[in-house]
């Protein structure tokens, strides 16, 4: 097939893996998304409330990743690609729209955008490559059958009653995230490689560091407009400078180093398709999902700093938790480390230790969040500061 004809990315070019600017409009949408599953979780802020928050969170960033790894391969610059992005984003806004009554009214509403964007993206992609090599013809099947697969459970759940929605659900989520680990077997199809999955290491990294960028950019959202309404006693400056000390501390810990050693990884790797399936499909979800729930905790903060229930604590305490140990197993698994950072696993620990105090009711919610944000700076001085550190000299 000629080359202008292909909607393939290039590759090997200086620019082959930008990220396209269609690519950072089709981010808008899960601006809003990340900003319902916040909002979502302060409103129903229980044990039920995380597990349903927890399951949208999912679902939204499965949306997200499956798109970021077509537009790793098809060139967004294309007419084609292009529309097919902005169907997406239709069905990203319902889907979003859909996420504060999902579990109510507009649960078939937002299964049946679900499922049209799982289910719609891997057929475009099967006709776009429809002249390529059979490897990559069908590596596209099977992706678009284990989405209709799961897709009959998606709908399932939007029709079933709200109190029994989470199970449909919960058992479709499995389906989907089993199916890069299983490679998406299919009989009479066979099952993908990782070697079939030729990403542009350096696009995906680059497309994972922004959606982080994303959560970060939304957690400091909700704290300036929370601080904004508030009277500006001394607790509440300090409530507001933990919050923003923490997202900084956050946002050091994944780019000073991480990031960017991530990106080296995948990008010189032999097996990238193996490397963004570990790393990027699966783990950055934690990541995500801790910033997430520290924006929620850092609201908590600045709202009730002197009282907060169970789960509120859970969120003061979790947020931070689900971010280390996200950045721990990312570095890991990216780097040639025989273990994940030291660093890392001692802030999770000293986090692990308040659980008895916060439960007790020994630390209010505003000390919390001051002692949580204090352990993130801590980690981040000490692993820059480790990997900045010159190797001894050697004695000859």
């Amino acid at each position: 097939m000629e080359l202008s004809k292909s909607l393939l990315r290039t590759r090997g070019g200086l620019d082959s893996g930008k990220v396209g600017m269609i690519e950072l409009f089709f981010d808008l949408v899960f601006v809003f998304a990340v900003t319902q599953l916040s909002h979502g979780l302060l409103a129903h802020l229980s044990a039920m409330g995380w597990l349903q928050t927890g399951l949208l969170l999912m679902a939204v960033w499965w949306v997200w990743i499956y798109t970021s790894w077509i537009t790793n391969w098809l060139d967004p610059e294309r007419i084609p690609v292009r529309i097919s992005l902005f169907a997406l984003m239709l069905g990203g806004l319902i889907m979003s729209a859909s996420i504060p009554e999902a579990f109510g009214t507009r649960g078939l509403a937002f299964a049946a955008a679900y499922v049209a964007m799982q289910v719609g993206r891997p057929l475009f992609a099967w006709w776009a490559v429809r002249h390529e090599a059979l490897a990559r013809r069908r590596n596209f099947q099977r992706i678009a059958l284990w989405a209709a697969l799961s897709g009959i459970f998606w709908i399932a759940g939007g029709l079933a009653a709200p109190e029994q929605r989470i199970f449909w659900w919960a058992l479709a989520l499995l389906i989907d995230f089993a199916g890069p680990w299983m490679q998406f077997g299919m009989p009479g199809l066979g099952r993908s490689s990782t070697a079939d999955w030729d990403v542009d290491g350096g696009h995906m990294a680059e497309r994972c560091g922004l959606f982080v960028i994303i959560a970060l950019g939304e957690s400091l959202l909700v704290t300036g407009a929370t601080f904004a309404g508030l009277e500006w006693t001394a607790g509440n400056w300090l409530g507001f400078l933990s919050a923003l000390v923490g997202s900084i501390a956050m946002w050091w810990i994944y780019f000073d180093t991480g990031a960017e050693a991530g990106h080296h990884r995948i990008a010189h790797s032999n097996d990238p398709g193996r490397i963004a399936r570990k790393a990027y499909t699966y783990i950055h979800l934690l990541i995500v999902g801790g910033v997430i729930v520290s924006a929620v905790a850092d609201e908590l903060a600045l709202v009730h700093p002197d009282e907060a229930s169970f789960a509120g604590i859970s969120a003061l305490l979790g947020g931070p938790i689900l971010y280390l140990l996200g950045n721990a197993l990312f570095k890991w698994v990216s780097s040639d480390r025989s273990t994940p950072p030291l660093s890392h696993l001692l802030g999770i620990l000293i986090i692990l230790a308040l659980i008895p105090m916060a439960y007790g009711r020994l630390y209010s919610p505003l000390t919390l969040a001051c002692i949580t944000s204090c352990v993130l700076v801590l980690v981040a001085v000490w692993e820059h500061m480790a990997l900045r550190r010159p190797p001894p000299e050697i004695d000859p």
